[in-house]
């Protein structure tokens, strides 16, 4: 476990070393971590091709820190700013779900013209792009039940290649939207008093690290006993959505009881710390060769994907949710979570975000839509594709 937290570190640093090197990595705001990640990734592709060594990780740290991250997350839920934006998560959330039953369509329409089972094509389809590996561990072996042999590991090899597309396409196209548009001047908030308000709230102190600690962590506690209760219900939830909700809770209480004072400033740097490491955990474990073993059939759907989320993002996302700077930043998060996984957009977002300038509309919609909301709509249409092919 301290090997795995030292070289998911050491992967930290040697990307933000080459992002000061490479001005190409910088310019199209690529994450330090995947910068990082994918070239361990790939020297650890080499070495397991050669029969030199394969690395194994324990990966512990990396739940606790992604948790811990959403956790962070959760501690932003304001009441008055959701309200704000009340239509913009409903608009958002039709995104994920046109999304999803257009990546399934693509998947099961280009694995027809190929002359290939559309069940295969479902395994690059929404089960690894909006579901990641989580989706791509359960359903794949339903559709190896339904006789599609290797089903488990074309899903896994297709959740990494999602993962490392969405990792480095997001900024790049949330970038190009930006200048492109001279969206900059947009970036206004609809209620300054809360903008102002909230700023107050971030202001950093030194010895208030400790406290935001402690406030992550009751969160944290409390969350496991929502996240048991929401289990009961037989549906599958994120293993951080009980945390999530009981820092939504705290948080609104003190916003409107004024008995508890919220540290946002201290827990944002904490929850960046824990992103950064969570990826950096995620990223080193990566098998890229995992990729070799796809054949044709499904390097050409994997692209198609590719293009898929690049115009969805870009076009649809973009122009419904306003075209403006936040919309910007919401397509660059699209690619993170409708590729992969929530962290993935939240990296996206945050590289983005340091560039120019804070996102609030974002950084509420996705993490909402992405987490408490995708698995579980992406797995009813999943079912309801494989029930319909067969």
């Amino acid at each position: 476990m301290y090997q795995t937290l030292a070289a998911a570190v050491g992967v930290l640093y040697l990307g933000g070393f080459l992002k000061k090197k490479i001005k190409f990595l910088e310019t199209f705001c690529i994450p330090a971590p995947v910068v990082g990640g994918v070239v361990f990734a790939l020297l650890s592709c080499l070495l397991h091709g050669l029969g030199i060594v394969e690395f194994q990780f324990d990966e512990t740290l990396k739940t606790v820190c992604m948790v811990m991250f959403f956790t962070s997350v959760g501690f932003q839920a304001n009441l008055k700013v959701l309200k704000a934006g009340g239509k913009s998560l409903v608009v958002f959330l039709l995104c994920l779900v046109v999304l999803i039953f257009t990546q399934n369509f693509v998947a099961v329409g280009i694995s027809k013209l190929l002359g290939i089972s559309p069940l295969v094509g479902m395994c690059t389809g929404s089960i690894p792009m909006v579901g990641g590996h989580g989706t791509s561990g359960a359903f794949g072996t339903v559709l190896e039940d339904f006789g599609i042999k290797g089903a488990t590991t074309v899903c896994t090899a297709a959740a990494t290649f999602g993962l490392i597309i969405g990792s480095t396409m997001g900024g790049p196209i949330g970038r190009r939207l930006i200048l492109k548009h001279d969206l900059l001047k947009t970036a206004v908030a609809e209620d300054p008093s809360i903008l102002e308000e909230d700023e107050q709230k971030h202001h950093r102190s030194v010895s208030m690290y400790a406290p935001a600690a402690y406030q992550l962590a009751i969160a944290m506690g409390i969350g496991t006993v929502l996240s048991w209760l929401l289990s009961m219900t037989g549906m599958t939830f994120p293993i951080y959505i009980g945390s999530m909700i009981a820092a939504a809770f705290m948080r609104n209480i003190g916003e409107y009881g004024g008995k508890i004072h919220i540290h946002m400033g201290e827990i944002n740097d904490i929850g960046g710390i824990c992103l950064s490491l969570f990826l950096g955990i995620a990223m080193i474990t990566l098998q890229l060769w995992q990729l070799a073993e796809l054949a044709l059939p499904m390097i050409i759907l994997l692209l198609a994907q590719v293009v898929l989320m690049a115009m969805f993002s870009y076009f649809l996302v973009y122009n419904v949710m306003g075209r403006d700077y936040d919309a910007a930043v919401l397509a660059a998060g699209t690619c993170g979570f409708g590729m992969g996984a929530t962290p993935n957009a939240m990296a996206n977002m945050q590289a983005l975000t340091e560039k120019f300038v804070p996102s609030i509309k974002a950084y509420m919609l996705v993490p909402i839509v992405g987490s408490m909301f995708a698995d579980f709509i992406n797995s009813l249409v999943i079912t309801a594709f494989i029930n319909f092919i067969n």
